[in-house]
């Protein structure tokens, strides 16, 4: 099989993972990385054995080069898909698609006219972990899914990484960062969804940034840090979901997932593996499930390898743009349900992303 040339736009805090990517997954081959801070594209090409640092203009004119992965800020994400595809590159990015609704029917809509691919993270529910919960869901250990609950509580970013500023605005937020892992899971767990409702706070005007980089610096916070919400799955299940860096402490599971003869507790949709737990109807106790799936370590970039090998076969990868939007649109539902004091009716869906099969090779797909 074929490599694919691959280009990376943005070489900050989240890219070295992609970098590895190119070496682990053996279709991928990064040719070249772009960043505004062009020093910064040197040193990741060098720290990386990337054959070229240049410009984001010349990176998009390389007539090689077939995906660009987007690692920009969330504000430039839509441009920069935008101008991907526009280059005649299919793209892949970091969450969220865009922030603005209108953004991602955008490029949803360059893509088909250009007949590309467009993908975007998480791609962290094709790991070991939240597949190895597909196969139980799929093979009926827990029966028909009639509900579920997902919970992302936290205190916040400030306290450890090194620039939180941006987690604060507009695009952000604890729906918009760390939503998308968990809407994204249950989506892949139960089917898109039909109808939303929330509840939004903003607890604190500002933040108080207690790491080492900017001690004592203070954040302003632009949107809602506590979200509380309902999900109305298409296919009837009813979902619970809280995120929320306004938390000290909690004891909550990350994502459960009831069904008509049993529960299944999953894994930090944040991560690629375990563990993985399953109470049935005729049993007293939890059992750890052993994983059945390969991809347990952190995999980021797996989503780009599946789209590598479709763009290949010609088949539909997982981690894809309708997927990406459904998410986007179901974020905005949640805060759009707060202010207007109604449900929110999901206009678009997608379809359930094809779980991966048991007999992977290592850090390959079979097709």
């Amino acid at each position: 099989m074929r490599k694919v040339k691959v280009g990376i736009i943005g070489c900050g805090n989240i890219s070295p993972i992609y970098f590895e990517a190119g070496k682990k997954f053996d279709i991928l081959d990064i040719v070249a990385c772009s960043d505004l801070d062009l020093d910064r594209a040197r040193a990741r090409a060098e720290e990386f054995g990337v054959p070229k640092a240049c410009t984001v203009d010349e990176l998009l004119a390389d007539p090689e080069i077939e995906i660009v992965i987007n690692l920009t800020i969330p504000a430039a994400h839509a441009e920069v898909h935008l101008r991907a595809l526009e280059a005649g590159k299919h793209t892949y990015g970091e969450k969220p698609l865009a922030i603005r609704l209108e953004d991602g029917q955008t490029i949803l809509a360059a893509a088909k006219r250009n007949n590309l691919l467009v993908g975007s993270a998480p791609d962290t529910f094709l790991g070991g972990g939240i597949q190895t919960c597909r196969k139980l869901i799929d093979d009926g250990w827990i029966g028909k899914p009639i509900a579920a609950t997902a919970f992302m509580m936290g205190s916040g970013p400030e306290s450890w990484h090194p620039n939180p500023g941006f987690l604060y605005q507009v695009g952000a937020g604890p729906m918009f960062d760390m939503g998308p892992y968990y809407l994204t899971a249950l989506i892949h767990l139960i089917g898109p969804v039909r109808r939303v409702s929330g509840s939004a706070q903003m607890t604190y005007p500002e933040r108080t940034i207690t790491n080492d980089i900017d001690y004592g610096k203070k954040i302003p916070v632009e949107v809602p840090t506590h979200i509380a919400g309902t999900i109305d799955f298409e296919n009837g299940a009813v979902g619970t979901i809280i995120t929320s860096v306004d938390i000290w402490g909690t004891k909550l599971p990350h994502i459960e997932i009831y069904g008509s003869t049993g529960t299944l507790i999953v894994p930090d949709p944040n991560t690629f593996g375990g563990p993985v737990y399953i109470k049935r109807h005729n049993q007293t106790e939890f059992m750890e499930i052993p994983l059945t799936h390969g991809f347990t370590e952190n995999s980021r970039g797996l989503g780009v390898m599946d789209m590598a090998y479709a763009l290949i076969n010609g088949r539909e990868h997982r981690a894809n743009g309708d997927l990406a939007y459904h998410v986007l649109e179901l974020m905005h539902g949640f805060h759009l349900s707060s202010e207007r004091g109604e449900h929110y009716h999901v206009a678009s869906s997608c379809k359930q992303p094809a779980a991966l099969p048991t007999d992977l090779p290592k850090n390959a797909l079979n097709g």
